[in-house]
């Protein structure tokens, strides 16, 4: 294998681990926030602004392999 092809298995790689668990944190917190929101309708705007950073915070993840990979 020359330099050129793992670098190209590297940044493949990196962006599937690297967006696996993103993934899997931002279904965990949908499925729960709605969870919560079926058990009790009128925490429906208590949960929605910490179900929304909760997400960010996993997508910023992501967005960091995106750039690891961009720089590989």
């Amino acid at each position: 294998m020359d330099a050129a092809s793992i670098i190209a298995l590297a940044k493949g790689l990196t962006i599937a681990i690297g967006g696996f668990g993103p993934a899997i944190g931002i279904g965990l917190i949908g499925f729960k926030a709605m969870e919560a929101i079926g058990r009790n309708p009128e925490a429906a705007g208590k949960l929605f602004v910490p179900m929304l950073l909760g997400m960010a915070f996993a997508e910023a993840v992501a967005i960091y392999a995106l750039v690891v990979s961009f720089t590989l």
